[in-house]
């Protein structure tokens, strides 16, 4: 083996990666900007949430880490609306979401559940979450953002099945 060589950025394939396969794949390594920042200020509020010896402010953070986390799906996935929706109402991320993300549908709803609890744990109201409740919730939204970072950042782009065998040449049927 020869010596290691530092890697250089190659402007060609940056903001993308190789995927090591027969053959290797391009494909998007990252979200938008406005989602990753996103996933990052999440982050950082799960990291907080944790140093937090109060439970009610452990709660509402890890719930605000949580509600960031899917703010990023909606940057990322998001269209803006053109029918008789638009300008209806104002509906909350954990409504838009599972339209965007039905594989999240039931983060979701586990989040939306949580929301009242958030505003009396926000508004000082004595009790509103346990050490338990903000425990399970600070694991609850840590496992959320790593799902969400892993659909919006590393979904594979996989090369189509060969339909036909090494070396018979007929397509498979």
């Amino acid at each position: 083996m020869g010596p290691i060589r530092p890697q250089h950025r190659d402007p060609t394939t940056e903001g993308f990666v190789m995927v090591s396969d027969v053959h290797p794949v391009r494909r998007r390594a990252s979200a938008p900007p406005a989602a990753l920042a996103l996933l990052g200020q999440a982050r950082e509020g799960l990291t907080e949430a944790q140093t937090l010896q109060e439970p009610n402010e452990r709660y509402a953070t890890a719930h605000l880490a949580a509600l960031r986390t899917a703010a990023a799906v909606l940057a990322a996935r998001a269209r803006p609306e053109t029918g008789a929706r638009t300008r209806q109402r104002i509906r909350s991320a954990w409504e838009v979401l599972p339209e965007l993300a039905p594989e999240l549908t039931e983060w979701s709803a586990l989040f939306a559940s949580g929301a009242p609890r958030r505003a009396r744990a926000e508004a000082g109201i004595r009790g509103a979450a346990s050490a338990r409740d903000a425990d399970d919730l600070l694991r609850d939204a840590a496992l959320f953002l790593r799902l969400v970072e892993h659909l919006l950042t590393l979904t594979p782009t996989l090369p189509r099945a060969r339909t036909d065998g090494p070396g018979t040449g007929e397509a498979a049927g």
